[in-house]
């Protein structure tokens, strides 16, 4: 069991009112770490910090910062080990998906080293005689990031490595859910040599996750805020940061469509998919959450894809034996998923492989013939249970997939590239990969959703663009005249 604490101004601190709570694993109950229980109070002495550190931080060159971003790089590398114990202990994570967190955090941090040069700008001609017009962007501020469990040490990193790149200084909020695993990229930005106060952190008890939050983004310091996590909870952040005039990037929930054309490569098809719908047991916002095929191709299809899912090796990731599917974070997964099956095959659909279960090591589940009338269709299951939806031709296909809330990523597999780019350009997401997997991510993307998935982009310029603000100044270099 290991102690977590903040991190405020520089220093490792309990919380003010000395409270923990604690995270057990999901599949054994017992607990492996304890956190502070920050207040609002702590909450706004770590915005109090990261204000006080922007003076200088946002005057320090593009140089120390690069050098700072790459030692946090091999900072979080030499970690590797202790992050896939933790994200196995917290939230049931497998081998594979802590090792490819690691490996994905390191890149964010050595892209937002590479970024710290090209925060630029332009010349603007103007219309008036001897005006230099210039377009500049400079550091917002205080960044206010909050990561979730799913992807922690990725999704942690990329709510803080950008915004450090440009300038800013940060509070990063780690979930309630891997305190643990959030703490261990403070401690390796910490061995970085960071100044005070540049990046702060905060944990807290789950019924004080309202109260914290509505402290810091109601702090006047805060410029910037960054969310990913349910679209339930993001229409929350987003009504708070519009009450306070706060800008948000919001990376949201989603229902990715996997869509197979009549001419794809199965073999390809199958891979991507099984990819895409079991990764992390499904608990990813890109996860392949509806397959969708042609119906020319289905059987065929819907054959190889259950064989290799029935094959896809389960159990606790903490043992000896490597597994795929680790357990799902907490039994409230279970509860949902298990209702969506019932719901499913009350309403005619057929279970290939899988199932219901009752505990937190859930099987690669495929259900056939769902239909709009099913709840699965439309919600986001986030575990391992995929519904299949079969078309007839591309219109359907493209139909279907657009026929949901969500907008994140989605896929097209098909032999005509033309064609799978044609249904690629018509489907209604932020991301879209032919032939590859709906999970697919890169640290110098544009990533991020439309639709019920959120508004803005993480990774590579796009970041640089969400986390400065954009001024006009302008410099007249020979003698104005005025009207009056």
């Amino acid at each position: 069991m290991f102690e977590v604490k903040l991190l405020i101004d520089g220093k490792i601190v309990s919380a003010a009112s000395g409270v923990t709570f604690e995270r057990r694993n999901p599949l054994s109950g017992q607990v492996v770490s304890r956190a502070a229980a920050a207040t609002a109070q702590d909450a706004r002495a770590s915005v109090d910090a990261a204000a006080r550190a922007f003076v200088s931080w946002s005057q320090t060159g593009p140089g120390a910062r690069r050098q700072l971003l790459l030692k946090a790089a091999d900072a979080v590398e030499a970690r590797v080990s202790r992050f896939i114990e933790a994200m196995a202990a917290e939230t049931g994570a497998s081998v594979s998906w802590g090792s490819f967190n690691v490996q994905l955090a390191a890149a964010i941090l050595r892209e937002a080293a590479a970024l710290t040069t090209q925060v630029s700008g332009e010349v603007i001609p103007s219309d008036q005689p001897g005006n230099l017009a210039l377009a500049v962007r400079q550091p917002a501020g205080v960044v206010f990031g909050m990561a979730p469990w799913n992807a922690p040490v990725i999704l942690g990193m990329r709510a803080i490595a950008t915004p450090l790149a440009c300038g800013n200084t940060v509070v990063l909020k780690g979930s309630e859910l891997c305190p643990r695993t959030h703490g261990l990229i403070v401690e390796a930005l910490n061995e970085a040599g960071f100044p005070p106060g540049v990046l702060n952190f905060v944990t807290h008890a789950p019924a004080d996750a309202a109260a914290v939050v509505e402290a810091i983004i109601a702090h006047p310091a805060v410029r910037r805020v960054n969310f990913t996590g349910s679209t339930r909870v993001g229409r929350i952040i987003a009504i708070t940061c519009a009450q306070h005039l706060k800008p948000a990037v919001l990376e949201l929930g989603g229902k990715a469509p996997l869509v197979i054309l009549d001419d794809a490569n199965l073999e390809a098809a199958v891979d991507g998919a099984i990819f895409g719908a079991f990764a992390n047991s499904g608990q990813i916002c890109m996860s392949t959450e509806r397959i969708i095929v042609d119906a020319r191709i289905a059987d065929d299809f819907i054959l190889h894809l259950a064989a290799r899912a029935r094959a896809l090796p389960l159990g606790d990731p903490r043992g000896k034996d490597p597994v795929v599917l680790g357990s799902v974070v907490d039994m409230s997964t279970v509860e949902r998923c298990n209702t969506l099956i019932d719901d499913a095959l009350a309403k005619g659909a057929t279970l290939l492989c899988g199932g219901k279960t009752d505990n937190t090591l859930m099987p690669a589940t495929l259900l056939d013939n769902v239909t709009p009338d099913m709840r699965i269709y439309h919600e986001e299951a986030f575990g391992p249970v995929k519904p299949i939806v079969r078309v007839n031709g591309v219109e359907e296909a493209i139909a279907c997939a657009n026929d949901n809330a969500f907008g994140l990523s989605a896929a097209v597999f098909g032999g005509d590239i033309a064609r799978a780019l044609e249904v690629a350009k018509r489907i209604e997401s932020g991301i879209c990969h032919i032939n590859g997997s709906t999970v697919h991510d890169e640290a110098q993307m544009p990533f991020g959703g439309v639709k019920g998935s959120g508004f803005g982009r993480f990774g590579g310029r796009a970041g640089i663009h969400e986390f400065t603000d954009l001024r006009w100044l302008t410099l007249q270099t020979t003698p104005r005249h005025y009207p009056f």
